[in-house]
């Protein structure tokens, strides 16, 4: 039975050679742009290089100091002082890396100007990632305290700076009129990853902003690596607890909110820009990913839907032979639903060929340096999942339509 619906599906398809290219091309676009950002979700989120301890790390990437009385709320990242003098000495903890947010400088090379983004950290951040070092290695403690200027780069750093050179470990990048000497090469981090991406990671003691100043708010991030992944709730408590404890200085406020969560619960908490202890914002961006994913459906659903009445007023002549020689109504319309999804897999198909394409482009470009779009087998499941269900949504209305057609009518079409 299926293999003559398939027959009848191909027949009908080459039969109005334009509505078919427009269905196809409807259903394959929408698949594309969807399992594109699929995989863009899918890099962003996974646990990937150098994060392989994530399942027993926690990020610290925010504080929100308020005024409860007036309204006033000021939001930040953190300070060094409040991650050095508070948060290292929470108990059950390996070891605690502080890194700044990506800053875009300048180096020059051959008179070409080199946009290069620049990371200023601690000694741990080697500890609690796992960097592979392709030559040299990272800065140590000492380094950090003695205000040596070095730097660790990236691979792709590497490159642009020193072109074909073999070893690079020891030579100078003048970055901002700053002479570094490389120590060290690390493989490039996906550009998506918004916690350790950069360019080139340099000791915090060489910023030009006082990283002394003993205030709570500032430009840096803590990753907290615990000695288990068990100890996980019981420093997130303890963390709690702690930011309770925490002296305000500025007057103006009265009330401090910030959380150590887990890479999850960072990711949505900073997306939903939530700062309430009983919701991380999880619900919010699921029910928000959910919500544009829908509405991205719906416009081709209901094109393919037109489409497809379409087809059966065409087919109408067709559908009323076969009631007359008694086909019944749930009959036509499992044919009907059944050539929809066949039509909708046929466009999958082609979806699937276009973001490989698209995806090897993007790799290729160097847009998004360190990234690896792939479609993996979640990609896939997914995919294959929203063809069945836009194929079978945008068949059910059209399918009843048809089989309430009047015999006579129909014939007479």
């Amino acid at each position: 039975m299926l293999k003559n619906y398939f027959k009848i599906a191909i027949a009908v398809l080459q039969r109005r050679k334009f509505f078919t290219f427009i269905s196809l091309f409807g259903i394959s676009i929408t698949l594309t742009i969807l399992m594109v950002g699929t995989a863009f979700l899918d890099q962003t989120i996974r646990v990937d290089y150098p994060e392989a301890k994530r399942d027993r790390s926690l990020y610290i990437s925010s504080m929100q100091m308020s005024n409860t009385e007036k309204g006033w709320i000021n939001r930040s990242s953190l300070s060094i002082y409040f991650l050095e003098k508070y948060v290292s000495s929470l108990k059950n903890i390996e070891a605690m890396a502080i890194i700044a947010y990506e800053k875009s400088v300048n180096a020059y090379v051959n008179d070409k100007k080199l946009e290069l983004g620049i990371r200023f950290t601690n000694a741990d951040l080697w500890r609690v990632m796992e960097f592979t070092f392709l030559e040299g290695k990272p800065y140590t403690n000492t380094q950090l305290k003695n205000k040596d200027a070095v730097a660790v780069i990236s691979e792709a750093t590497k490159k642009a700076y020193f072109g074909d050179a073999t070893l690079v470990t020891g030579k100078f990048i003048k970055v901002d009129n700053i002479d570094y000497k490389v120590i060290g090469v690390v493989r490039d981090v996906n550009k998506l990853n918004g916690n350790v991406a950069g360019d080139l990671y340099i000791p915090y003691t060489l910023s030009k902003q006082d990283y002394s100043y003993k205030d709570l708010l500032g430009d840096y991030n803590g990753i907290l690596l615990a000695k288990d992944a068990a100890d996980l709730p019981r420093i997130q408590q303890q963390y709690q607890q702690m930011v309770s404890k925490v002296p305000i200085e500025n007057a103006e406020f009265d009330q401090l909110v910030s959380y150590a969560d887990t890479f999850m619960e960072n990711l949505t908490r900073s997306v939903a820009r939530t700062s309430d202890a009983h919701d991380n914002g999880m619900r919010k961006v699921l029910i928000t990913l959910s919500g544009m994913v829908f509405l991205f459906l719906l416009l081709p659903t209901i094109n393919l839907v037109n489409i497809n009445m379409t087809r059966i007023m065409e087919r109408a002549s067709e559908i009323g032979v076969r009631k007359a020689f008694g086909a019944s109504s749930t009959t036509l319309v499992y044919q009907f639903i059944v050539e929809n999804v066949i039509l909708t897999l046929l466009g999958g198909i082609f979806g699937i060929i276009f973001s490989l394409l698209l995806m090897y482009f993007l790799n290729s470009s160097d847009l998004f340096p360190g990234m690896d779009l792939s479609l993996n087998a979640t990609v896939m499941f997914y995919s294959v999942l929203i063809c069945l269900v836009f194929g079978f949504l945008s068949g059910v209305y059209p399918a009843w339509r048809m089989s309430r057609l009047n015999i006579v009518t129909a014939l007479k079409a």
